[in-house]
């Protein structure tokens, strides 16, 4: 009995020593993680398992006591990671099994993408799959013996009884098991460098995409499989090449796959934005989570593709969007949260989903067009007899089926839009993820940029440099980015795609608003990323600029971001024909040949990179606009959505290779360029779209 009431005055004594004040009377435990700021590190502060945040320091500890560690990673608005953390580590006697035998560590994957990259790696090597909750066994040197993703409490246990016995037992053959699977992993990140460019032609792009035509879905979208993702990196693609080989069967499947996902649940359509993916085939019921990531990129995409469609839906779908971000996901200061829950009240999806009975109580008069337009019906109805709004139409053709025209349901949906978004404002909302993570929010001020590109709202311009700004002023210091900005947080050193994304960012401002401080401050950023991310030995650069994981990290392939390295490549390819530089040029271009191999295997996983691969075989074309009515005539250029054409413009004399020697006082001419060549300069959009057709 005694030694039993010592181990309980000591559990005591670990597990609220920290407490103090009012936390110290609310909560029966408190962990290290009290001290970060990260909300997903924060919403484990309070477990009774010891958690510490990842440092180089706890791996050092795990050293000196000779203890396996055990690294969960997951993120605040991750549904799974809840029920985990619920059912396993709030649970008092996991927790002690958890302690006593092993150093214990929470990673928030937004915050330290690499730690979480490296470990996914390893999964999917053992298991050929990967994902959130990512819980992951190590030797004291970091390389990995166990991981999976979710486990009830149940397989939970057993698997630590068993890694640790196994440990203790045969340490040996622990240790040379780890080695060969972090090996492994090393591996994965070798990239071959290129040695020519033969295999960059048109009949090898071809073949890569008749190879992806065989998976697509033609009659829902996207690709063939039970869930549906959206990746716009893949559609804009797809959206270029349709039309610059005029395929009307890829522009066809884009055009589809742009419809369904619009219609579909996985659109919010009462407050805007677009949530994670969709658990079936026909985008009908999503994974309630909202990524600024994703609503980034979708803007972009839905702009781009309102132009090439002429599509007033897509329009909308923009509008509405960054409509919600800004409602929702917006900092007072300015920048943009990470994400918002799939959950509230405990329940997923419960504060975007209607019962009949509430539809039909808060539109009155309004439901039966409501109900037959979003197909309220018993085929349709989800969990708790609620209803995921979607449709399976278009707009015209109900209008015509239902006698009403355009203008009247467009004023119904204005009307229930405004109602249902009324009503959902008194609900608890889900919970907010209050991290600006640098990288996201660059993707962010290039859907601005592309909005106002397109349809020329000054206000979106506005809203990408008032971005742009926020994160010069939170997230830079001399020419060093950080990763995320949180008020009172801890700066966490940029990786590559947050000097990729904001270079992408502020060569698209350069661009509309012919300011060359934009085009300087991504020239600076090129030089810090060839100086601190630069690999050697693969001609790629490195996803972290330290190397204290168990191998460096090569990013190449796209995922719901896409690749750092892809996007690094087309900055160097943008950058070398507004700077006529040369070595980058032949820099972007040795890159995309070394990754021929692994877009010819996979070409659905490099899309960024057969962007830039369309970019190198097609002609690619300069459009330069000079002269004191630039402005105007860059407006109209970035309408048109022209595959393979650089547009930019100066309205006074300047020396960049570009514009050098054609500014004319008092007259604005436009050049249409390709390879430093260009054709005689003429004054109207008109006549540069018949240069560019007859070069």
């Amino acid at each position: 009995m005694l030694r039993n009431l010592t181990f309980c005055l000591l559990m005591l004594f670990v597990f609220s020593c920290k407490e103090n004040g009012r936390n110290a009377s609310e909560h029966t435990y408190t962990n290290d993680l009290i001290n970060e700021t990260s909300p997903y590190l924060l919403q484990h502060a309070h477990n009774p398992v010891n958690w510490r945040a990842w440092d180089e320091s706890v791996l050092a500890d795990a050293k000196k006591q000779d203890k396996l560690v055990l690294v969960s990673i997951g993120y605040s608005s991750c549904h799974w990671c809840h029920v985990m953390e619920e059912e396993t580590f709030e649970d008092e006697a996991t927790a002690q099994m958890m302690n006593e035998n092993f150093i214990n560590i929470k990673v928030d994957r937004e915050e330290r993408p690499d730690v979480d990259q490296i470990y996914q790696i390893a999964v999917q090597l053992v298991k050929g799959r990967g994902g959130w909750p990512l819980n992951v066994i190590l030797l004291p040197n970091g390389k990995p013996l166990y991981g999976d993703t979710y486990h009830t409490k149940e397989q939970w246990n057993q698997i630590l009884t068993e890694v640790s016995t196994r440990y203790r037992n045969n340490p040996e053959e622990a240790n040379a098991y780890a080695d060969r699977l972090a090996a492994g992993v090393q591996e994965v990140n070798l990239i071959k460098p290129a040695t020519d460019f033969e295999g960059l032609t048109e009949d090898v792009l071809t073949t890569n995409l008749d190879q992806w035509k065989t998976q697509w879905d033609l009659d829902w979208g996207g690709d063939l499989g039970v869930e549906k993702r959206m990746l716009p990196v893949n559609i804009d693609f797809l959206m270029d090449y349709g039309a610059l080989k005029e395929d009307s069967s890829v522009l066809s499947h884009t055009k589809t796959t742009l419809d369904r996902m619009m219609q579909g649940g996985v659109y919010d359509h009462v407050g805007g934005g677009f949530f994670r993916y969709s658990t079936d085939a026909f985008w009908k019921i999503p994974h309630f989570e909202k990524m600024l990531y994703d609503n980034a990129q979708l803007i972009s995409l839905y702009a781009k593709a309102s132009a090439r469609f002429e599509n007033e839906a897509y329009k909308d779908v923009v509008i509405q969007t960054i409509s919600f971000l800004d409602r929702e996901m917006k900092n007072p200061e300015g920048g943009y949260y990470a994400a918002m829950d799939a959950d509230s009240e405990g329940e997923e999806g419960k504060f975007y989903t209607w019962t009949s009975k509430e539809l039909e109580t808060i539109l009155g008069s309004d439901f039966l067009v409501f109900k037959a337009y979003y197909g309220i019906t018993i085929d349709n109805v989800w969990e708790n007899n609620s209803y995921v709004l979607h449709t399976e139409k278009e707009d015209i053709a109900f209008a015509e089926e239902n006698s009403l025209s355009a203008k009247e349901l467009r004023n119904y949906k204005t009307r229930w839009k405004e109602k249902l978004l009324n009503a959902r404002q008194e609900r608890i909302s889900p919970h907010l993820d209050d991290k600006i993570i640098t990288s996201w929010n660059a993707l962010l001020i290039s859907g601005f940029v592309d909005a106002y590109a397109v349809f020329g709202t000054q206000e979106y311009l506005e809203k990408a440099i008032n971005t742009f700004d926020f994160l010069k002023t939170h997230s830079l210091e001399g020419n060093k980015l950080s990763h995320s900005y949180i008020r009172g947080g801890k700066p966490i050193a940029g990786f590559l795609e947050d000097y990729a994304f904001m270079m992408q960012a502020a060569i698209k401002l350069y661009g509309v608003t012919q300011k060359e401080e934009y085009l300087d401050f991504a020239n600076e950023l090129s030089k810090t990323v060839t100086t601190d991310f630069s690999d050697t030995e693969s001609g790629m650069f490195t996803y972290s600029k330290t190397n204290e994981l168990i191998s460096q990290i090569i990013k190449t392939n796209d995922g719901v971001l896409p690749s750092p390295n892809a996007i690094m490549a087309q900055n160097l390819f943008q950058l070398g024909h507004i700077n006529y530089d040369t070595e980058a040029l032949k820099k972007s271009k040795t890159m995309l040949s070394s990754l021929l191999p692994a877009m010819t295997e996979s070409v659905a996983n490099y899309s960024k990179w057969n962007h830039l691969f369309l970019q190198t075989v097609y002609p690619y074309y300069e459009i330069a606009v000079v002269g004191p009515e630039s402005g105007a005539l860059l407006k109209e250029l970035y309408t048109l959505q022209l595959p393979n054409v650089l547009v930019v413009g100066s309205e006074v004399s300047n020396e960049l290779p570009l514009f050098k020697g054609r500014f004319v006082s008092g007259d604005t001419y436009i050049y249409v360029c390709q390879n430093s060549t260009c054709k005689l300069p003429v004054s109207s959009v008109e006549e540069a779209l018949k240069q560019l057709a007859s070069f």
